[in-house]
This record gives structure tokens, C-alpha cells and sequence, in this order.
């Protein structure tokens, strides 16, 4: 990891080597945090956060999933987002925010354990690399609906994406693909999922998957494109025989997929649908475009940072 300067912690700034908690934090031991992660981008005019105050909005959600009352507003980790990225000096990279129960008692139920929140960033580059990827249909289940909510970004359940992810650990494979508990195509381990079949753009709907903000997006830039998207559950032969697959996520971006267990889908390289949602997205982030420029968030350098610890 290349650490910055700065961590936002519990209402200013640390260093980042001093930005600790207790062995004995409640989320450390059970899972009961909220995170998001964001992206930042560099743009003509300066660094800007994409989807702040969605991805803030998400976060709010999921703690209140866990029972969690974040003790600042979203005005407030709006700008404690900003606050960081700024101190750090970052024109392009990740930001991570979390929310979880610190030390107290630790116990299953949470109750008067101190909500904290942290805030870090750092430079993050292609999180799939550059080229297509190769993926492979794990044999693990994505979490179901019956069990949790499948629609906040709670830490504990990325014990599922990590299983998937350590089936394929050594292998050629790239990623892993999760179905549901009805053998439909859920998302992979950190991304949703796309197939382009006859110049539709279909994708599973809501329900086992989380519904990412890059997912949406990419349904948004694909009307002003005049694509049709579907949402509608998909087997895995239904990607099978797809013209293009791709995956989106805030660290994978939109991502090209090559072959599903060890199937070349369409022709084997980028389709055209991909690559015009591609190169809107990127126009879009790189402050080139006229469409959703409310999606960005610029960070500005004049910004009164307070440093506690």
C-alpha cells in the first residue's frame, strides 16, 4: 500500500503510522462496520471526488443497518473526505471511509459501544490491471437476501467475496463469479455485472447483489448513449452467449471480461458496447463532459484542516 501523510480519525487528522484502535475493537472481531470506497480523480481544474455525497448517503444507510449512529452530519464527512484528500495533497487515488464499534465490551450485541469513523486515502491505481481478465464461476454462494442486507456495505460481508476470492488464488483466473442460492448470476467479488447481447445491455436486479454506484453509472451513461439496459436474472449460460461481458465497481472502473471458465465470450476481445461506456465514463470522471458534472465533487486546497493526536 502507498500510505499518504494524513488519517481523518474520530474528528481531525493523525498521522498515519499513529492511526490505531484497540485489539479489542468490537468490528475488528465480528464485522460490525460500514465503508465505502471512493474514487478521486485529476482533472483540468483540480482533484475531484466522483459520487461523494452518494456514496456518503450509502454509508449512512449501512450503519443504520448495523444500528450504527454515525456522530457527524453528511455535511460534516462531506467534508472530512475533502479535509483528508486535501492534507494529503492527492490528485488521483482511493479514499476509504469507515464507520465501526470501538472497544468496550465484547460481547455479539453492540449496544453502548462508541460509533467511530475514520476517513484515509491513498494512490490506487488499475485494480484489475489493464488487460481483459479471465473469470471463473466460484463455488462459493453469493450471501443471500434471507441473511442479510445484501444492499449495504457492511465489512462482514466481504468474508464471502474473500472465500471467492481465495478459490482462485494461484490459478489464471483473474476474478471469480458468484451466483445466488437459485444458481442466477449475483456479482463477482467487488464488482457488479454486465452482458451486452444483440445491443441490449442486460444485468441482474436488485436482490442478492449490492448495487453498486458505478453500476448505476454505467445504466445512466448508457441511455444518454441510447442503449437499452434490462435488468433481469441471468444464468450463467446467459453470459455464455453474450456478444461482450464487462464488470463495474469504484476500484475496477469498467472492466472487459475475456472468458468465463475458460469460455471465450463473443469474439474474445473489447466489444463496442464496452468500449463506448468506457470512454464516456472516462470523459465523465476526467471533467471532459457536459452530462452529470454534478457527480463531481472538487476537493480545493483552501481548506482549514484540524490535526488532533
Amino acid at each position: 500500500m502507498n500510505k499518504t501523510e494524513y488519517i481523518w480519525h474520530n474528528g481531525g487528522l493523525k498521522p498515519w503510522d499513529s492511526c490505531t484502535v484497540h485489539i479489542l475493537t468490537h468490528t475488528l472481531h465480528y464485522g460490525s462496520g460500514a465503508f465505502e470506497g471512493i474514487r478521486l480523480y485529476s482533472t483540468d481544474r483540480g482533484p475531484v471526488v466522483f459520487r461523494l455525497d452518494d456514496h456518503l448517503g450509502r454509508l449512512f444507510y449501512s450503519a443504520g443497518v448495523l444500528g450504527m449512529e454515525i456522530p457527524y452530519s453528511i455535511d460534516q464527512m462531506r467534508e472530512a473526505v475533502l479535509q483528508t484528500v486535501s492534507a494529503n495533497n492527492l490528485e488521483h487515488g482511493y479514499i476509504r471511509p469507515i464507520v465501526y464499534y470501538g472497544y468496550g465490551t465484547l460481547g455479539l450485541r453492540p449496544f453502548e459501544l462508541p460509533v467511530e469513523v475514520a476517513v484515509a486515502c491513498w494512490p490506487w491505481g488499475a485494480y484489475l490491471g489493464d488487460q481483459m481478465v479471465d473469470i471463473k464461476t466460484s463455488s462459493w454462494e453469493r450471501i443471500a437476501p434471507r441473511t442479510t442486507r445484501t444492499d449495504a456495505k457492511i465489512c462482514g460481508h466481504y468474508v464471502n467475496s474473500i472465500l471467492a476470492a481465495l478459490e482462485i488464488r494461484g490459478t489464471k483466473y483473474h476474478e471469480a463469479l458468484l451466483l445466488d442460492s437459485q444458481g442466477y448470476i449475483a456479482e463477482a467479488t467487488a464488482e457488479n455485472v454486465f452482458i451486452v447481447k444483440d445491443g441490449v445491455i442486460l444485468t441482474p436486479p436488485a436482490g442478492s447483489i449490492l448495487p453498486g454506484i458505478t453500476r448505476d453509472t454505467v445504466i445512466r451513461l448508457a441511455d444518454t448513449l441510447g442503449i437499452k439496459v434490462e435488468e433481469q436474472q441471468l444464468r450463467r449460460e446467459d453470459a455464455l452467449l453474450a456478444d461482450e461481458m464487462f464488470l463495474t465497481g469504484t476500484a475496477a472502473e469498467i472492466h472487459a471480461v475475456r472468458s468465463l471458465d475458460d469460455n471465450v465470450i463473443g469474439t474474445g476481445e473489447q466489444g463496442r458496447v464496452t468500449g463506448m461506456l468506457k470512454d464516456a465514463f472516462k470523459a465523465l470522471v476526467s471533467g471532459k463532459s457536459s452530462s452529470f458534472s454534478e457527480f463531481l465533487t472538487p476537493v480545493g486546497k483552501d481548506r482549514q484542516l484540524r490535526q488532533v493526536g
